[in-house]
Formats: structure tokens, C-alpha cells, sequence
């Protein structure tokens, strides 16, 4: 039926179909979502209060950094580039840290965050995508309630991926079915370690506020950026390559640094198993550099980086596209929002 509905799609219509019926089951998984999403916020609140009356230590700035890098990268270069799509091939210890390292992001366990993203690739802005911001339409009405959709509104919809389907190698793989059957132990982990690190350094006020920033807001701030590559990617920038009949991804360079590479959506739907993403000059790709030196230490294997001779038939190709894509179903481009090296 989701096939069907996929290759009757005419680009820009609404979706068909309003959800199934809430169960208990469901409301509560609802439930559990949102707090997710709202407690670590919440410390945005916080944090303002805190800088606003007793400043903000260097302490807490540098522990915030490098556990989002460290988390970041567990979502990039783990559960996405790794496990999702297999552009590499890791060292088994290897896999299971980068795992854990996603985990830690409050995102969702890896198995279901690896199954609803094969999903969404398999289903690009089409029924059957679990967040596209076109779900709604194209009109501007339906593009609004779209963008709030894609960004957080999805995971408060009753629409599971099953993933028996999307990712049988994962459920097959005792590692990762213990790494995400522990989801909510590596998120106590990513409030505790930050918690722990501030205690040592400066006891009970210390330990809070590096709390607030190395764990509540550092989460807060990474699930926004991933969340806004599933929608901004989709809607405002610019389409170099080519990609799939009704695939509206974006390179969106605002997003490059703090996304750690994955705001070069266009070029990544065009090649997903590709490890870089950022593949023209001064496009910043922190996740490659990080695979690169990965490969060279011997830890992953089996690269699949960029193909030149590919790049530009590729390149070519979205040329056509954009030339012959209605205009109601072009992604919106603004001069400011180009990428430098285009």
C-alpha cells in the first residue's frame, strides 16, 4: 500500500492517509518522547539563568564542546555513515563505541534510529517518508505545518518503522541489539559523565552547571541540529546533483560546521553510501576528516569515497532536473543560502 501510494505521488499534493488510531501503547511512547525533547530544553532556561546571574565558566564551555563532538560524531559517523549506510567498515570495538557514542545523543536507540532512516532514503519526500517536510503540501500553509513536522512533530506521530524491515543486519547483530536495548542507560550516562567531570573539578556547583551545559544543553542543541537537517535540508538551499523523482535535498552550507558534515544533504541523497559529503572545495566535513583518520589508524576499511568520474555525472544531471522540476516543487534557494564553493 506505502508503495503504491509512494509511486502515485504527484509532488505536490499532501500526503494521503491521516495515521492510525492512538493506542495506550502509543500514548505513553508519545509521552516518554516528549519528555525527552522537552527536559533537555528546559536547561535552555536554565543556562540563560545561570550566565544571565553568575557568568558561564570556561569549564563548562569546553565540557560541552567535546561531548557534543563526542555524540555528534556517534550520530555522523556511527549511526549514519557507518550503520545506515555502510560507507565504511569498521573494527568491531570500533562499531560498538560509535554506537554507544550516537546513543548518548538522546536521539533514540541505534537500531530504530538506523531503521527509520533507511526509511526515509527508501521513501524521500513521498508517502511513506517518516519526516518530510512536504507531507502537507506545497502551498505555504502546508509547507509551514510540513517544517514543523519534519523537525519534531514526527516523533510525536504514531507511525513506527519496523525494524525487521529496515534494518534486519542490526537485529541480527547481538552488539547492536544490546548497545540499543541499553538506550536508556547510555542517556543517564550522558547527563552523569558530564555531572561527574564537574563534581571533580569544583564540587556541588560546579557538577550542576556542568550539568546544564555539558549534558541539558548539549543535548538540546544536537537533537535541533540533526532535526534541522531533516527539515531546512529539505526545503532551503541549493541542489547541485541529481537525485530520485520527488527528492527535494539540500546542501544548506549555515548548517556544514555544526552538523559536522551531514548539511550537505543534496549531495549525500544523491550518493548515499558515499563517506564524504562535503565534496567540493572548502565544504567542511568534519565526519570525513574523522573516517579519514580512521583509515589511516587501520580501525575502518573498505572507504567508499567520492568518485570523480561519478561527481560529475551526477553534477550534470541535476542540472537537467532543475531545469525541468515544476516550480511548486523546487526547494526554496536564496542567494545568502548558496554554498561558497558553488
Amino acid at each position: 500500500m506505502v508503495n503504491q501510494r509512494a509511486a502515485e505521488y504527484g509532488g505536490t499534493e499532501p500526503f494521503p492517509g491521516g495515521g492510525r488510531p492512538r493506542t495506550a501503547a502509543s500514548r505513553v511512547g508519545a509521552a516518554v518522547t516528549a519528555a525527552i525533547v522537552a527536559v533537555p530544553f528546559c536547561g535552555l532556561g536554565v543556562a540563560g539563568w545561570l550566565a544571565w546571574g553568575h557568568g558561564l565558566d570556561l569549564a563548562d564551555i569546553v565540557l560541552a564542546a567535546v561531548f557534543y563532538l563526542v555524540t555528534a560524531l556517534g550520530v555522523t559517523v556511527g549511526f549514519h555513515r557507518l550503520l545506515t549506510h555502510r560507507s565504511f567498515t569498521a573494527a568491531p570495538a570500533l562499531r560498538v563505541a560509535l554506537a554507544v557514542a550516537g546513543s548518548m545523543s538522546f536521539e533514540g536507540a541505534v537500531i530504530g534510529w538506523v531503521a527509520t532512516h533507511r526509511r526515509h532514503h527508501a521513501f524521500t519526500d513521498r508517502p511513506g517518508d517518516p519526516h518530510s517536510p512536504y507531507r502537507y503540501g506545497t502551498h505555504l500553509t502546508g509547507q509551514l505545518r510540513g517544517l514543523a513536522h519534519a523537525h519534531v512533530g514526527w516523533l510525536l506521530r504514531d507511525d513506527p518503522t519496523p525494524a525487521e524491515r529496515y534494518a534486519p543486519d542490526l537485529v541480527a547483530d547481538r552488539p547492536m541489539r544490546m548497545v540499543s536495548a541499553a538506550f536508556p542507560a547510555w542517556c543517564a550516562l550522558s547527563l552523569g559523565l558530564p555531572f561527574a567531570v564537574g563534581w571533580w573539578l569544583g564540587g556541588w556547583p560546579a557538577a550542576l552547571t556542568a550539568l546544564v551545559w555539558g549534558g541539558l544543553v548539549r543535548v538540546t542543541a544536537l537533537q535541533h541540529v540533526t532535526w534541522s537537517v531533516n527539515s531546512l535540508c529539505h526545503l532551503v538551499g541549493n541542489r547541485p546533483f541529481s537525485t530520485r523523482r520527488h527528492d527535494r535535498a539540500t546542501n544548506l552550507w549555515p548548517l556544514a560546521l555544526v552538523s559536522l558534515g551531514e548539511s550537505w544533504h543534496n549531495m549525500h541523497h544523491s550518493d548515499p553510501t558515499c563517506a564524504r559529503h562535503g565534496v567540493d572545495p572548502r565544504q567542511v566535513d568534519i565526519s570525513a576528516g574523522v573516517i579519514r583518520g580512521l583509515e589511516r589508524l587501520g580501525w575502518a576499511t573498505g572507504v567508499n569515497w567520492p568518485d570523480p568520474d561519478r561527481l560529475d555525472a551526477r553534477r550534470n544531471q541535476g542540472r537537467r532536473q532543475r531545469s525541468a522540476a515544476p516550480a511548486g516543487t523546487r526547494p526554496v534557494t536564496a542567494a545568502v543560502l548558496q554554498s561558497p564553493a558553488v
